[in-house]
């Protein structure tokens, strides 16, 4: 067998093709996904679905997934902006919202749909209670349910 000099030209070849492995695998490992997110329920495992949300029904069928029950029709739906900067109201809202895993900081300044349902069986209040769905390109970015003695995240 007979071992000659690598040449310049396989050396340049070979660091492209690692630095691109590298590139590869830190995307693979660090870009988010986009599916089912999986919320811990009490002891058990839940799985909801955070996607496919293109009309008020889907809005309507999701807060059902938490146990809601909601009139069919919204109250109201309506295009609201994510602000770009959150002041501390804004930022004690997406507390929130990372409690329930989501997070609304990577929305800053888009457009969202907001879907807003009356709730019918909260235990909370005897006051009227709503629920907000924010939706971004058929997905749940962020939501909560109130009143006007408080606010939390779907699962309450």
């Amino acid at each position: 067998m007979v071992i000659g000099p690598i040449r310049a030209n396989a050396l340049k070849l070979l660091g492209i093709l690692c630095v691109s492995l590298t590139v590869l695998i830190a995307l693979i490992a660090f870009v988010p996904t986009y599916g089912s997110v999986a919320v811990s329920k009490d002891a058990a495992e839940a799985s909801y679905s955070y996607d496919k949300i293109k009309s008020a029904s889907d809005a309507a069928n999701f807060l059902r997934q938490f146990g809601w029950e909601i009139d069919d029709e919204p109250t109201e739906v309506k295009t609201v902006m994510v602000p770009a900067e959150f002041d501390k109201v804004f930022s004690a809202y997406n507390e929130i919202q990372k409690a329930q895993g989501l997070n609304l900081t990577r929305y800053r300044g888009k457009e969202v749909t907001r879907f807003t349902f009356r709730v019918l069986n909260c235990k909370d209040t005897d006051l009227p209670v709503y629920a907000n769905v924010l939706v971004y390109k058929k997905r749940v970015v962020g939501g909560d349910v109130y009143s006007s003695e408080f606010v939390k995240g779907f699962e309450g």
